[in-house]
């Protein structure tokens, strides 16, 4: 039987990432993964000519640019632009919050006038609270940008998210919302920003080049308590209560789930992500996923197109876990189980489930190449 250095238990951003650094250190690595294929969460599926996200968009955007070459040096990124659009009752809106979102909402005109309406709501709100502080949600974002844009952008929007009425929800969870009295709809204020050019199974392919892997693995059925007999170390990025056997109880997630079809068109809805952000929609966005890639009249020579929606809701055993719940409860049940991790000999814990940590991409790909094997 082969002898591993490191067995890799997920083939995500973090376990594929690791294993490229461990295999140009010169280390063995067995890579395995529960799902059917390579690459967890950014995984994609070729349907008609495009490259579906079959686990919601994914856009890589960062300011390091140590990490933009290491991954452009592996597959030439493309030149995308995150800028969504948000649909209230019809009405549609740009993200994030700039001026042309506060054109559209009040017809403005001046950064001035955008920040008089602002900070006028914004006063209407602090006046209410009569000097305490926010108590929740609600009451966090509507002294940060006021009742109109709250009302139509973020209220119905975040409760179809995370299942709880804004009342209910920590004021943490929005200490800060971004708004720029500029005309600019990209999303990220970061220097660099793209889809592989191919699509991220590429990027996962190249990360994986020279190493073993295995798919339709499930760590706990196949090796568990047993790992050491396969490999000297382990890498593990699944759900860090479960590999504790649950024993201080089961952390919370929210969840996401797709209906994907096939539209008999070339451009669906114009854009790649627009947010439904009420209620009498039961999904949170749209997803066109050509949009990421195809530009200009690339778009009408695919004839045919993808979209996705996606509804959020409330994490079941069986389901996969996408968004940490950080509430109270759910963080001092995660330091638990995170103290038992650190005295866990010769297994290095890593990424969203196995740190109870929401990660974008960049930031998963920067924590490994800072580590040291």
């Amino acid at each position: 039987m082969t002898r591993y250095d490191y067995l890799i238990a997920g083939s995500g951003l973090f376990g594929a990432a690791f294993a490229w650094k461990a295999r140009k250190a010169g280390r063995r690595c067995l890579v395995i993964d529960k799902r059917p294929h390579l690459g967890g969460n950014v995984y994609c599926e070729l349907t008609e000519g495009i490259n579906v996200h079959k686990y919601g968009a994914h856009i890589f955007h960062t300011n390091n640019k140590e990490v933009w070459d290491f991954v452009n040096s592996l597959v030439p990124f493309n030149r995308y632009t995150n800028c969504p659009v948000a649909n209230y009752h019809g009405e549609l809106y740009n993200l994030p919050f700039n001026m042309n979102t506060f054109s559209q909402l009040w017809g403005v005109r001046t950064p001035a006038e955008a920040k008089a309406m602002i900070d006028a709501q914004r006063a209407e709100a602090l006046a209410a609270l009569d000097g305490r502080e926010p108590q929740n949600l609600e009451e966090q974002a509507l002294c940060l940008v006021g009742k109109d844009i709250f009302r139509k952008l973020i209220k119905e929007y975040t409760e179809k998210q995370w299942g709880r009425d804004c009342k209910e929800l920590p004021a943490f969870i929005i200490r800060r919302l971004p708004v720029r009295f500029v005309f600019d709809n990209n999303y990220f204020n970061d220097s660099y920003q793209g889809i592989p050019i191919g699509g991220y199974n590429v990027l996962i392919e190249r990360l994986l080049e020279g190493t073993d892997t295995r798919v339709d693995c499930n760590f706990f059925a196949e090796y568990g308590d047993s790992w050491r007999e396969t490999a000297d170390r382990l890498v593990y990025t699944g759900p860090i209560d479960e590999y504790f056997g649950y024993q201080y109880g089961r952390l919370d997630w929210r969840t996401v789930s797709f209906k994907t079809r096939v539209e008999d068109t070339p451009n669906y809805q114009g854009n790649a992500v627009i947010n439904y952000t009420s209620h009498d929609v039961p999904y949170t966005r749209v997803i066109e996923h050509k949009h990421f890639e195809m530009f200009g009249q690339a778009v009408y020579d695919c004839p045919r197109t993808v979209v996705s929606e996606e509804y959020s809701t409330e994490y079941k055993p069986g389901m996969e876990q996408f968004y940490p719940v950080n509430d109270d409860r759910n963080n001092a049940l995660a330091d638990r189980y995170r103290a038992l991790a650190a005295a866990e000999k010769d297994v290095l814990f890593g990424g969203r489930l196995a740190e109870y940590k929401y990660y974008d991409m960049a930031p998963i790909i920067e924590k490994v190449l800072r580590i040291e094997l």
